[in-house]
C-alpha cells in the first residue's frame, strides 16, 4: 500500500508544481483542470502522510524492542500497541478515500423526465415526478431552470428537460436514471381498476466547456418558431433552436427563452452532457475489467422503482428498499432514498476495491 500512496503523493507534488508554472497559469482551462485534480487528491495525501509516518514510527519501535535495554523495550512494546491500532484505523480510512470517486459528483445536472407507457396517466405521472424533484431541489436550497417543457392536453407532460444547480446535485441524484413505474386508480376510472404506467428519468452531469469541446464544424443549428400546447405559436419570431451534433447524431431542442441566443446556450449545455454520456458508455464497454455498481447500471430502460398509491408505498427494486410514506416522498422527501442508494453503492465499491 505504501508504494501506491507514495505514487499519489508524488503525483500531488507534480500537480502543485504545475499550478505555479506561469505557462499553466496563463491557460485558464488547463489551470482549472489541474486545480480540480489537485484538490481531489488533497485528503488522500494528508492521510497518507500521517500513515507513512506512523509506519516508520512502528518500524523504529520494533527495532528498540529488540534492544537489550528492558525499560526501553517495555516502552517500545506499549508504543507498538498504540501505533498498531492507529495504523489499522488509518488503513480503513484510506481504503474509503481510495475508492474511485465519480469526478462529477459535485456537478450541476441536466434532469430529463419523459412519459412512457400509459397514455395520459403516464404524462400525469411524469408531471408528478417533475414536481417531486423540484420540491427536493427547493429543500436542498438549490436552483432550477426549465430548458424544455412539452405538456399534453390531459394536464401532464410529455417531456421536461431541467437544469439543476447545486453543490452535490449529481452525487445525490445520479441513481435516479431509469424507469419509474406508478400503480394507481386514475380519476377517469369509474370502476376503480388499478392502472400501471411509467415514466423515464435521466440524470446527466452538467459538463463544462473545458471537459467537452464541441467544434463549430461538428454541429448544425436550425431555428424555428416556438410553439405551445396544441401547436399554438407562443411568439412570431424564430427563437427556438435545434442543434444537431453531426458525428453522433444527437439532437437537442430548446424553445424556453424568447432569445435565440439564450436558447442556443441552453441547447449546447444539454448537448455537452449528452456527448459526455456517450463517451462514458463507450469507455465502459472498452474496459473489460470495469467494476460496475450494482446500484445502477446506467441503463435508462432498467425498472428501478414502483410508486403504489393505494398502499402509500414506494419500492426501490435495486436495493429492496420499501417505504410507506409516499405522500411525503412525492412532496420532495427523497433524502432517505438517496442516502440508502449511496451507502449501498459505497459498500459494493469497497468490496470490489
Amino acid at each position: 500500500m505504501i508504494d501506491k500512496l507514495q505514487s499519489i503523493i508524488n503525483q500531488y507534488n507534480e500537480l502543485s508544481d504545475s499550478l505555479s508554472d506561469p505557462v499553466i497559469i496563463s491557460d485558464s482551462k488547463k489551470f482549472a483542470k489541474i486545480a480540480k485534480e489537485h484538490n481531489s487528491l488533497s485528503p488522500i495525501v494528508e492521510k497518507s502522510t500521517v500513515y507513512i509516518d506512523k509506519i516508520n514510527q512502528l518500524k523504529s519501535a520494533k527495532e528498540i524492542l529488540e534492544s537489550e535495554d528492558s525499560e526501553l523495550a517495555l516502552l517500545a512494546k506499549e508504543e507498538i500497541s498504540i501505533l498498531s491500532d492507529e495504523i489499522d484505523k488509518l488503513e480503513q480510512e484510506l481504503k474509503i478515500l481510495l475508492i474511485p470517486k465519480d469526478p462529477n459528483d459535485n456537478n450541476n445536472i441536466i434532469l430529463e423526465i419523459r412519459s412512457g407507457t400509459g397514455g395520459d396517466e403516464a404524462a400525469l405521472f411524469a408531471g408528478d415526478l417533475m414536481r417531486m424533484y423540484m420540491r427536493y431541489v427547493e429543500r436542498m436550497k438549490w436552483s432550477s431552470e426549465i430548458i424544455t417543457l412539452h405538456d399534453n392536453e390531459g394536464g401532464g407532460i410529455k417531456e421536461a428537460v431541467i437544469s439543476v444547480k447545486g453543490i452535490g446535485a449529481y452525487g445525490n441524484m445520479k441513481f435516479e436514471s431509469g424507469v419509474h413505474r406508478v400503480q394507481r386508480v386514475p380519476d377517469t376510472e369509474s370502476s376503480g381498476r388499478l392502472h400501471t404506467s411509467a415514466a423515464t428519468v435521466a440524470v446527466l452531469p452538467e459538463i463544462e466547456d473545458l471537459d467537452i469541446e464541441i467544434k463549430d464544424s461538428d454541429i448544425k443549428i436550425d431555428t424555428y418558431r416556438a410553439s405551445g400546447a396544441g401547436g399554438q405559436h407562443v411568439n412570431k419570431t424564430e427563437s427556438a433552436i435545434r442543434v444537431t451534433h453531426l458525428p453522433t447524431g444527437v439532437v437537442v431542442t430548446c424553445q424556453d427563452e424568447s432569445s435565440q441566443h439564450k436558447n442556443k446556450d441552453k441547447a449546447l449545455k444539454v448537448l455537452r452532457s449528452k456527448i459526455y454520456e456517450i463517451q462514458q458508455e463507450e469507455q465502459a464497454k472498452e474496459r473489460a475489467d470495469k467494476r460496475k455498481s450494482m446500484v445502477s447500471t446506467g441503463d435508462r430502460s432498467a425498472k428501478i422503482r414502483t410508486y403504489n398509491f393505494p398502499q402509500g408505498r414506494l419500492t426501490d427494486h435495486r436495493i429492496n428498499l420499501t417505504l410507506y410514506k409516499l405522500n411525503d416522498i412525492m412532496d420532495g422527501d427523497l433524502q432517505e432514498i438517496f442516502e440508502s442508494l449511496q451507502l449501498e453503492n459505497q459498500k459494493l465499491l469497497m468490496e470490489n476495491a
